[in-house]
């Protein structure tokens, strides 16, 4: 059958894709359709015949061997080294699927399925080669040609990269190919101008992102180490997880590049970094074969302890679920591509024999049992460089890689699914009627001669639900809906990992609820149940708030207590609040409370004693009244006025009482009045004191011969000296009450966390003008009386009133600083305490001297004592 031409036109880009291909080796034929002579290389995977067929591209080896080349010559082949379990799995899966449908009678009944699977090696140039292979028949291509005859490969299944999806993507997309990949995640594969016929059964890395950074904040994880791989899935997925951690409040410690192409992987960097690293949470988006390299580094360095947060594609990796990385990998958490139920998978890889299949099982039997299979191909050294021969009936059972669920594994499935979305558009295709079709004139396609364009119109319309126990569709961009299982590692009982589903992640599920998590389920490093940290600096507790260092990023920052007044009700507060007016925070400083309240009441131990002492002190004026009145015939009581010493004791009675005014709480009205009630009656006070020695004084030099002081003798003058001395300070007063009146406030600047009732004085000058005019008339009483205390008289009066002078002047004197150092009502208790004691000075000084005679010494309450004419007198 002579070579059939593609009929979709090879565009511009398609002569990069030749131009790259022309450099590919050419090897031996391998035969497909009898008659067509163009060459072909020698294919790397297996093949089943089927009356459609499906292509499949799986990384069976890791990793591979560039050989050297000169550019003198064809370059070697690529050459393939390490046998990967979880690979091979993928490849069964295909196969199995396949037979799947083959034996099922409503899918595509009287067409069978086959398959040309090629193995790629991980390696782009294979991928290329393999596309081709399926493409065209040949091993070396021709492009817009192919050779199968009238059965052309329906579909292409893969491949697992996204890097290497790409490439196939931008050739099959050419021709409108159906291409589904079951691992290729990267957000570039969802434009449709560029890729026109690709799908996938893996939801794009734009979810996965997004539900990894809501995983990594789950945990309270600001401080993130990322880790990705040089290909696009890596560089990627790394970029949009550092955009949403970074968007949601977290920071980034580092973010390192697993290099493919290095031998090393740039493991030894890596490794120092991450030991060096204070994160804790490592978000890695990589294939597990180059992460196993930087793993095994992390090793030889003896660095553990870390959480590792897996992407999809080595969530579930058999390679790292070994015991070798049991230590290092020991709560593991990430996303894992939602689980299916592939029904008899299990059986159906058990019952593979070497006997009935070659080709990888024949690899898969050997690395799995550490034997040699005979056949036509085995050499005689390879029989010397081996312990023992197979013997083909060895029990697949037993082997670790099948102790798993394996009908449960996550990248098979989507494999299976791949397999059974490109049956059923096959079915839709052929079960089109005539006149009723999609295309042109409503017609069908023929599943004898259709073109790929028109079974891509059936794969972007397919759904699979009941066929495999789960929803599958494609939205227009090419991608299912997206929907992970989250996975912790926890150690089994054979050393190795369970992957043990702890939650999911659905894009479907209610807005603002796409994330579950049974915290419970989960067991971390060494098998804790507590969520280990993985913060920069440790989180501030309530009443402290965070500040930025300086050069750091936002999640490095040191805790400060908040300011006076203030509170943080929460851990990690940007700011402290401040409390209300009448609200002072607890000594946590995490609550407001109310504010203590302070003035001087009369039930607190101070205000009862001040009370008590005012109410007995008031009393002895009152006492000393009524001896003076019992005794007011005496020299002693009628000596220097007797109605002015009963005013004066009536005055000093009023000054014990007006303290009264100061304790209690302060209603307007007493702050209104206390403070000129002092002053009056002090005033008062100082006034008869004031007059009491201007008549001694006068008393005296009238006694002189033609005296001019004999016509201010009497009670006139005392009476117009206080009436004067007092309207001073009445008037005084009435001016600062009715321009600047007292008022009661809530004072809650002076004491933290306390509210003081007390009152405002109104004006501070108007204060201390009343206090001055009364330190004037007390500085006057005392300079007259000191001047006339030396006046010759056996009872000289103006002795006792400079002494109580001086001691009036020294309590107030020593009541200013007292007074401006003390706040509250401590500073109420002082005045009342200067009142007290000016007072008592003056009640002591003056009268204690009569009282004495009075009652004790009544022979001296004589005129002639008074006079100096007693016998007393005469003896001195």
């Amino acid at each position: 059958m002579s070579a059939r031409k593609l009929t979709t036109p090879l565009v511009c880009q398609g002569a990069m894709v030749y131009l790259m291909f022309f450099l590919m080796p050419r090897s031996a034929n391998l035969s497909t359709v009898p008659g067509c002579q163009l060459r072909r290389a020698e294919v790397r995977g297996l093949t089943r015949d089927g009356d459609i067929l499906i292509g499949g591209i799986f990384p069976i080896h890791d990793p591979s061997v560039y050989p050297p080349s000169t550019f003198r010559e064809e370059p070697a082949p690529i050459t393939c080294q390490r046998f990967v379990y979880d690979y091979y799995l993928w490849l069964q899966a295909m196969v199995f699927a396949v037979e799947d449908i083959n034996r099922k009678s409503d899918l595509l009944p009287n067409v069978t399925l086959g398959f040309h699977i090629y193995n790629s090696c991980r390696t782009m140039r294979p991928v290329l080669e393999g596309t081709l292979w399926i493409l065209t028949g040949q091993g070396q291509p021709i492009l817009n040609y192919q050779c199968w005859g009238n059965r052309p490969p329906a579909a292409i299944i893969g491949d697992s990269l996204s890097s290497r999806s790409i490439i196939m993507a931008r050739i099959l997309g050419l021709y409108r190919y159906p291409q589904v990949s079951y691992s290729a995640s990267s957000p570039l594969l969802s434009d449709r101008i560029q890729f026109p016929s690709f799908f996938r059964t893996v939801p794009s890395d734009d979810y996965q992102s997004n539900g990894l950074a809501q995983l990594v904040m789950h945990f309270g994880w600001l401080w993130v180490g990322l880790l990705a791989e040089d290909s696009d899935y890596g560089q990627q997925g790394i970029r949009l997880i550092k955009e949403e951690l970074i968007t949601a409040g977290a920071c980034i410690a580092f973010s390192e590049t697993i290099i493919s192409n290095k031998e090393d992987k740039n493991a030894v960097r890596i490794a120092q970094v991450i030991k060096n690293s204070t994160a804790n949470a490592i978000v890695v988006f990589s294939f597990d074969p180059d992460f196993g390299v930087v793993l095994d580094e992390l090793l030889r360095q003896k660095v553990s302890g870390k959480i590792w947060v897996a992407s999809e594609a080595w969530s579930t990796s058999m390679l790292l679920s070994s015991e070798k990385y049991s230590e290092i990998l020991s709560g593991t958490i990430g996303f894992a591509t939602f689980r299916g139920e592939m029904p008899d998978f299990k059986r159906y890889l058990t019952s593979v024999q070497p006997s009935t299949s070659l080709g990888f099982i024949k690899e898969f039997w050997e690395d799995a049992f550490g034997c040699k299979l005979l056949d036509q191909r085995t050499t005689m050294d390879a029989l010397h460089n081996t312990s023992r021969l197979c013997t083909g009936t060895e029990k697949l059972e037993s082997l670790q890689i099948y102790q798993n669920d394996v009908t449960s594994f996550t990248v098979p499935y989507n494999i299976y699914r791949a397999v059974y979305a490109i049956a059923l558009a096959l079915q839709d295709l052929i079960s089109c009627r005539p006149g009723s079709g999609p295309f042109h004139l409503d017609n069908c396609a023929d599943i004898e001669d259709y073109q790929p364009w028109q079974l891509l119109h059936y794969v972007k319309n397919i759904r699979l639900q009941k066929r495999i126990g789960t929803q599958t569709f494609f939205d227009k961009r090419g991608n299912p809906p997206a929907k992970y299982d989250v996975v912790n590692w926890q150690h089994s009982s054979q050393g190795t990992f369970r992957h043990v589903k702890v939650g999911e992640y659905d894009s479907s599920a209610p807005l603002g609820a796409p994330l579950t998590i049974n915290t419970s389920a989960i067991l971390w490093t060494a098998g804790e149940k507590r969520v280990p940290p993985s913060v920069c600096s440790p989180s501030c507790p309530s009443g402290f708030r965070k500040a930025s260092m300086d050069g750091e990023p936002i999640c490095c920052f040191k805790c400060v207590r908040c300011s006076h007044g203030e509170i943080s009700n929460q851990t990690n507060s940007i700011d402290c609040l401040v409390c209300p007016w009448d609200q002072w925070p607890n000594e946590n400083q995490d609550i407001c409370i109310p504010k203590t309240t302070e003035y001087l009441s009369y039930e607190e131990p101070l205000g009862v004693a001040l009370t008590t002492i005012c109410v007995f002190s008031s009393l002895i004026p009152v006492a000393i009244l009524g001896l003076f009145n019992h005794y007011k015939n005496t020299v002693i009581v009628k000596a220097n006025n007797r109605s002015l010493s009963y005013l004066l004791l009536l005055s000093l009675t009023l000054c014990f009482l007006c303290s009264l005014a100061f304790i209690g709480y302060p209603t307007f009205e007493k702050c209104l009045l206390r403070q000129a009630s002092f002053g009056i009656t002090f005033a008062l006070c100082v006034s008869c004191i004031l007059a009491k020695t201007i008549m001694v004084v006068i008393a005296f030099n009238a006694t002189k011969p033609n005296s001019n002081f004999r016509q201010w003798v009497g009670p006139q003058l005392s009476y117009m000296i206080i009436s004067v001395c007092t309207i001073i300070q009445v008037l005084l007063c009435i001016t600062w009450l009715s321009r600047f009146p007292p008022f009661s406030i809530y004072n809650i600047h002076t004491k933290p966390g306390v509210i003081i009732f007390e009152c405002n004085e109104g004006s501070a000058i108007a204060f201390w003008c009343m206090l001055g005019y009364l330190g004037f008339l007390a500085t006057i009483s005392f300079i007259v009386a000191f001047l006339a205390r030396k006046l010759p008289d056996s009872f000289n009066e103006a002795k006792f009133i400079t002494f109580s002078m001086l001691a009036f002047l020294s309590v107030w004197v020593s009541f200013i600083p007292a007074y401006l150092s003390t706040k509250g009502k401590y500073m109420v208790a002082m005045e009342v305490f200067a009142i007290l004691c000016s007072s008592s000075a003056l009640v002591l000084c003056i009268f204690s001297p009569k009282c004495y005679i009075i009652l004790l010494r009544p022979e001296l309450n004589t005129k002639e004592h008074l006079l100096g004419r007693g016998a007393g007198h005469r003896s001195r």
